[in-house]
């Protein structure tokens, strides 16, 4: 398995700082791992506020209570029978405060009391700080800690998963564990919940692969590498039982277009990096494919050749311009597509 890059950021900082239940005063959580982020949001408050006086100490404000003012109180609020206070802000994009208010937040957070930690998280809302506001960046820098929570590579996931199956008594092997990231995206939101229908749904100690195709709702993504997948055997009704799936789970045309066209353009990357002898680690600095993706995509791609990519791309550029001059049907424009693909792929 090819290394995957780690990207640096302040978790391990975090996760040091809650083992000696010493937190900093100002986080801002952000990150397409949410479920990272609400774990650690919940240990760092189990570090700080004792449930018997939280309804004194704990402060949440989200985007319907937040404003400066109150925020300033929840700060500036005395620990009451208790060493420390939280303040937890969901969802505020501080960068678009108007400008006095982001004058006011600027004093605020370079005076935090030495009991308080506030904890500004982003779950839906991006964190995009606006470096354009020099002053205000080079103070939120200055005094926040940023932690964000990244999507696990590959084998930190196998290894995850497999603990929440030994924890619900069942074992799964790591190829499954890499299908089921497949089918999910990959993130831990998605398969902690994935999990808990499988263990639900089979009756064996072993979880075998009929298990998880028979609940989990795969992704686009993975629905569409599985479409690519059957064309290149010669399968079309099943490509096309595959295409209705996604009807199904009322994806929009163009989206599917979109995901369709996509997914033709990586396999070409692909195709044109291993005639050149690179591996999947190209392609992952390429496409940002995590590990197993990318060698999965380097494999699929020498199923045809480049010109039947060339073909594809003018195929899927046809929809497209169908989609958006015809009164066709978007559904059935797609299921063209795939059989001209199918037909172009028995011919290569």
């Amino acid at each position: 398995m090819a290394k995957e890059t780690v990207q640096p950021n302040n978790l391990q900082m975090l996760k040091d700082e809650i083992r000696r239940e010493e937190p900093a005063r100002l986080y801002f959580f952000y990150g397409e791992e949410t479920f990272l982020l609400q774990h650690y949001l919940k240990q760092l408050y189990k570090a700080i506020i004792d449930p018997v006086t939280e309804s004194f100490n704990f402060h949440k404000l989200t985007v319907e209570t937040f404003d400066i003012i109150t925020f300033a109180d929840c700060v500036e609020s005395l620990p009451v029978m208790a060493e420390r206070t939280m303040v937890v802000v969901d969802e505020i994009d501080i960068f678009k405060q108007n400008e006095t208010d982001r004058e006011r937040f600027v004093d605020i957070i370079s005076d935090i009391p030495d009991y308080c930690t506030v904890v500004f998280t982003y779950n839906t809302t991006p964190f995009k700080p606006d470096k354009r506001l020099k002053k205000f960046w080079e103070a939120v820098d200055k005094y926040g800690t940023q932690v964000e929570f990244q999507k696990q590579n590959s084998r930190d996931l196998v290894n995850w998963i497999s603990r929440h199956f030994a924890a619900n008594s069942k074992k799964i092997s790591p190829d499954l564990c890499l299908y089921l990231i497949e089918l999910t995206g990959g993130t831990m939101t998605a398969l902690s919940g994935e999990i808990s229908k499988i263990c639900a749904f089979s009756g064996a100690d072993a979880i075998c692969k009929q298990d998880i195709d028979a609940v989990v709702e795969p992704v686009l993504d993975a629905v569409v590498f599985q479409m690519t997948d059957l064309l290149s055997s010669g399968e079309c009704g099943k490509a096309l039982q595959k295409l209705r799936q996604l009807f199904k789970m009322q994806e929009e045309p163009v989206n599917l277009l979109g995901a369709i066209g996509a997914h033709f353009r990586r396999l070409s990357t692909a195709r044109t990096l291993a005639d050149n002898g690179k591996t999947a680690t190209e392609l992952m600095s390429l496409t940002g494919l995590k590990d197993y993706p990318a060698r999965k995509t380097m494999a699929a791609a020498s199923r045809f050749s480049a010109g039947f990519y060339d073909k594809a791309a003018r195929l899927v550029l046809e929809s497209d311009m169908q989609m958006k001059t015809s009164f066709d049907d978007p559904h059935r424009i797609l299921e063209v597509l795939i059989l001209r693909l199918s037909q172009e792929a028995k011919n290569d």
